[in-house]
């Protein structure tokens, strides 16, 4: 029993990390392959005076007991990872070119990688050369005219007089703008990887970089799920390169900070950290890069996954960032002090930390005039209000507080369900069922199909159910508003999270009416509060209520959001000068005459 109240208190009390380690582990057992009990040999084995007998990995190899899982890892792990001290030097680039090219062939498992290419050449007809790329992730104009013909020119050689041409290459001969020089296997293994070319020159122990990327990219479109009537209608790629380029043609401040780390063991994926040097909190860029070289993972395929590893709690409903896919509202994040990731190969970026105020807002609200703002606002808190709590109060009002119904209302939904077989409840959670059945089906379907699929498909799906008698009228109702209110929320991830919600409230409001809806609220709610994201409570600047930019549920006008908001602490708070409409009084934007 006390450890039932302990797990309630850690659901409703935050506690902040004290450990890196995993709190699971998956223990393995000593007789999983073992067809009788008698075959097991048991790394704790009693012997004939009880006591408890360990076999080592080096005991179990002279007596010729069969090793555990882990220990037969163990072994095979040394013997991989044994180190020849010979061998390439501790990763250096050997002076000879054959060795370089057979280290080369050896560690991209050539000749099964037909990816790799190693042309081979003569520099200015003299030394012997070779350049190392990947076949599709390099632009071969670049390759053949910039690179190729520049070296095997001797006339871009007749000042050259000494023995190794690195330097001289370098500052003489190529007209790429990025070249760099390495002497390490390791960094050469990666830039390949990634688009860059390797030049190996017979004679150097190092070797020169040369960006040559040119593989293909979709070019920019609109964002598909944040469309907006006024506004920027560019959206970011799956190029992190191009994404970047968005957000810097908006914000053109030497102090926008661009860190890029490399998450996936294997993958290698490019993850860029952005944020305003002077605006954004120390502690929390420092916790961002924490979290990220924490990630201890094969494989990373988009901002999903990296969105995954790093929030605060994964067992919370809610989304604990938020994510974009315009370049606009990216940079809008960055300048209240935020941290923004951009993940290679996603056309979505990652802002942290979030608040759930943060999650209904667009970048819509500050392009159209204040009043018209705050109706849009009030439209999508009305909206993602019924879409969670609508089926709940209309099940907990007929069951349970019918004397709330006018009676004229009460006698024509009894006579809609007159020849319904099924409970009230029942039928909101088919409906319901079907609902999310019908808007799952329309995005899978490819094309203008889906959309089709999921109009056609709910009308007829509704109107069949009606005939048939196994819904009523109202039902269909309550269900199409419902949705409708959930399409309100502008987060995709705040959607799901309060479609999961809808069916908590619903069962709660068919188990005991408004009592149930009541308590299903507070529960959610005090677990809500409770939630954190990078440090800052989910429910800032009202629960705890700071003083922060009134611009929270009502949209104010421009020149009253002169602070940016107080819980993300930022170095500068001040977002705009005292007087920001200065031409009233005769000023300039500076404020000054």
């Amino acid at each position: 029993m006390q450890e039932i109240f302990r797990g309630i208190k850690n659901l409703f009390s935050y506690n902040e990390s004290k450990s890196n380690k995993l709190d699971f582990e998956l223990l393995e057992t000593s007789n999983e392959d073992a067809k009788d009990e008698s075959e097991i040999p048991s790394d704790n084995k009693q012997n004939a005076t009880g006591e408890i007998k360990k076999y080592t990995l080096e005991q179990r190899e002279q007596l010729k007991v069969p090793l555990s899982v882990s220990q037969w890892n163990e072994k095979n792990s040394e013997k991989k990872h044994a180190v020849n001290p010979q061998e390439s030097q501790k990763g250096m680039l050997y002076s000879q070119l054959s060795e370089n090219i057979q280290e080369i062939k050896h560690r991209f498992n050539m000749p099964k990688n037909k990816d790799i290419i190693i042309r081979e050449f003569n520099i200015a007809r003299k030394i012997s050369a070779c350049l190392v790329f990947l076949e599709g992730m390099v632009d071969k104009t670049v390759i053949n005219q910039f690179i190729l013909s520049q070296l095997m020119d001797t006339n871009n050689f007749t000042d050259f007089d000494g023995n190794c041409p690195i330097d001289y290459i370098e500052r003489n001969v190529l007209s790429i703008n990025q070249v760099f020089k390495t002497n390490k296997f390791s960094d050469i293994i990666m830039q390949v990887l990634s688009g860059v070319s390797t030049l190996l020159i017979d004679g150097c122990d190092e070797c020169l970089l040369i960006e040559s990327r040119g593989y293909e990219k979709r070019s920019v479109e609109s964002p598909k799920t944040e469309s907006v009537i006024r506004g920027s209608q560019e959206g970011f790629t799956e190029n992190l390169r191009t994404n970047i380029t968005l957000i810097r043609r908006i914000i053109k401040d030497s102090e926008l900070i661009t860190e890029t780390v490399s998450i996936g063991k294997r993958s290698h994926t490019n993850c860029a950290i952005l944020y305003i040097e002077n605006i954004t909190n120390s502690n929390l860029i420092k916790e961002v890069k924490r979290r990220l070289s924490g990630i201890n993972i094969d494989f990373i395929d988009g901002d999903g996954m990296v969105e995954q590893l790093i929030e605060d709690n994964p067992f919370m409903l809610f989304p604990q960032v938020i994510n974009t896919e315009r370049p606009d509202r990216a940079a809008s994040f960055l300048m209240e002090g935020q941290v923004v990731l951009i993940t290679e190969g996603s056309p979505f970026a990652i802002a942290l930390p979030v608040t759930f105020f943060g999650l209904y807002h667009t970048s819509e609200d500050s392009m159209v005039r204040w009043p018209y703002g705050t109706f849009l606002r009030l439209i999508r808190v009305i909206g993602i209000t019924l879409s969670y709590l609508f089926p709940a109060l209309y099940i907990a009002t007929t069951l349970y507080h019918k004397e709330m119904i006018p009676t004229q209302l009460l006698a024509a939904i009894a006579q809609s369900r007159e020849n319904v077989p099924f409970p009230a409840v029942v039928e909101i959670l088919m409906m319901e069922l079907a609902f999310e059945l019908i808007r799952e089906g329309g995005i899978r379907v490819p094309g203008v199909i889906g959309q089709t699929i999921g109009i056609v498909g709910a009308l007829i799906l509704g109107q069949a159910a009606v005939s048939a008698g196994l819904i009523s009228p109202i039902m269909i109702i309550i269900v199409a508003v419902t949705g409708l209110g959930s399409f309100v929320t502008p987060s995709y991830s705040l959607s799901l999270g309060l479609r999961i919600a809808r069916f908590v409230f619903t069962i709660s409001g068919a188990l005991a009416g408004f009592l149930g809806v009541a308590v299903a609220l507070t529960v959610i709610g005090c677990i809500v509060c409770n939630m954190k994201s990078f440090g800052v409570p989910f429910f800032s600047p009202i629960a705890p209520k700071t003083k922060a930019n009134p611009d929270i549920i009502i949209r104010q006008p421009l020149w009253n959001q002169k602070i940016r908001p107080d819980y993300l602490n930022q170095k500068n708070r001040k977002r705009q000068g005292d007087n920001p409409m200065g031409w009233k009084n005769g000023k300039g934007g500076n404020g000054k005459k």
